[in-house]
């Protein structure tokens, strides 16, 4: 059936049994078949940091850029999936030439990681991407 625009609330079950209100989000009319996406907020027990480590401009329209993402879980008790979406923007013509993890191509300028990240662990992904000019 459709989806009626409005505000939709999340609850999960308190320790105690209780509904405990976990995030809302306001959606639009949606048609029947077609897919919603929710904002509840951040995750405020997960930190990401992104560093660019290295930049080197390899000669006439080359360029390779290196970055390093440290995900952190500081949840006590589950694994969660991250998802780290990079946009290849400097140019339409790009080729990954290292990486630590597995990633996607999403379209013709990103991709994105999805990786578990253990309570209390930290992961770090490394990459490097060649642009070229032509």
């Amino acid at each position: 059936a459709d989806v009626p625009a409005g505000r939709v609330r999340l609850f999960k079950k308190d320790t105690d049994g209780s509904a405990l209100l976990i995030g809302e989000d306001t959606v639009d009319h949606t048609p029947k078949g077609e897919t919603i996406q929710l904002y509840v907020g951040n995750a405020f027990d997960l930190v990401g940091e992104r560093l660019q480590t290295d930049f080197q401009y390899s000669g006439y329209l080359q360029l390779d850029e290196s970055y390093s993402i440290k995900l952190r879980n500081r949840k006590d008790d589950q694994p969660v999936e991250i998802r780290v979406v990079e946009h290849l923007f400097r140019w339409s013509e790009w080729q990954i030439l290292s990486s630590t993890h597995e990633y996607t191509k999403t379209s013709s300028s990103t991709i994105e990681y999805r990786v578990t990240v253990n309570p209390g662990e930290e992961v770090q992904i490394d990459y490097t991407v060649h642009y070229q000019w032509q």
